[in-house]
């Protein structure tokens, strides 16, 4: 999905969306990437590390409920 950059030269990309739900990445002038996790009123925001023991968390989680029957 295309960046777009807003007036303080933050790059905003949009990693995927529904209608409710919306994931997206900020990559901060200083270098810093962000992760953003917009649920309905909620916005969960993350650093890179946060996101990447997120994801892992969500991904045991989604194996777990995979195996049951």
């Amino acid at each position: 999905m295309p960046r777009v950059e807003d007036e303080s030269g933050v790059q905003i990309e949009t990693l995927a969306e529904t209608e409710n739900y919306q994931l997206w990445r900020a990559h901060e002038p200083d270098g810093e990437t962000t992760y953003h996790l917009d649920l309905d009123t909620v916005t969960l925001h993350f650093y890179e590390e946060e996101w990447r023991e997120f994801v892992n968390l969500m991904t045991k989680g989604i194996a777990y409920l995979g195996g049951k029957k």
